[in-house]
């Protein structure tokens, strides 16, 4: 998969992109990562990306032009997926991360300001939001999504299981999770993880997640397929 990033700063993504899952990624060959300066789209001395809001208003607007321009050039070389990020976007969740993993290209648009003139969203193929708050620009956006992304991709993770199990992967919180020392402190992890007994792990693992699920995010029982006996046979169960 390529990730690239149009941003009118493109530096604040070289840590990010070389550390952790995402330098892994690229050392493993499953992620390549370019990010483009959206100034080098413009054509005035001072490299104008922004301007006045017509109608008036506070704060400025990103220009349609160097937007425009800079997608002409990119998508010659090769199809993409256009992502702009944006507070009326659909919220990104692990289904459309998943969704987003399977592309070979993706070219995620920074905004920053007021937001884009309303003629650069209809370049887009997904408008996402990270949630009901604003940022000061969409690039910290664009990294959460990359992890996001990048951990699904095969060969990556450590562990071909390790996303399978992460919470929202079957749309239930993941479950409670121990290590060494078996005590810590007056708090013990509990037995049956220590059984060996993996089918009753296997059903003490989906019992929590649906319990810490029920406690912490109800909003997400109805949409995974829990049905209300399982609910109500673990209402007052302590985790």
């Amino acid at each position: 998969m390529r990730i690239e990033t149009l941003s009118v700063f493109p530096e604040m993504f070289e840590t990010v992109m070389a550390t952790s899952i995402l330098g892994r990624a690229r050392e493993k060959g499953a992620l390549e990562y370019l990010g483009h300066d959206l100034r080098s789209w413009t054509h005035d001395r001072h490299k104008t990306v922004d301007d006045e809001i017509y109608g008036g208003g506070p704060g400025q607007l990103m220009k349609p032009e160097p937007v425009f321009e800079a997608l002409d050039d990119l998508l010659e070389d090769a199809p993409a997926r256009v992502i702009i990020f944006t507070p009326q976007g659909k919220q990104f969740d692990q289904s459309l991360a998943k969704e987003l993993a399977s592309a070979e290209r993706l070219i995620m648009v920074c905004g920053r300001y007021e937001g884009f003139d309303e003629r650069v969203y209809t370049l887009a193929d997904y408008l996402i939001s990270l949630g009901d708050y604003v940022l000061t620009g969409g690039e910290l956006a664009a990294m959460v999504v990359s992890d996001a992304i990048c951990r699904l991709l095969p060969g990556v993770l450590g562990s071909e299981l390790s996303h399978t199990d992460d919470s929202f992967s079957e749309g239930l919180l993941e479950y409670p999770q121990y290590t060494r020392p078996a005590e810590y402190r007056g708090m013990e992890v509990p037995e049956v993880l220590l059984s060996g007994n993996h089918a009753a792990i296997a059903e003490w693992r989906r019992k929590m997640s649906i319990i810490k699920t029920a406690k912490l995010r109800p909003d997400l029982l109805v949409a995974c397929g829990v049905s209300t006996d399982e609910v109500l046979e673990m209402k007052n169960t302590q985790l």
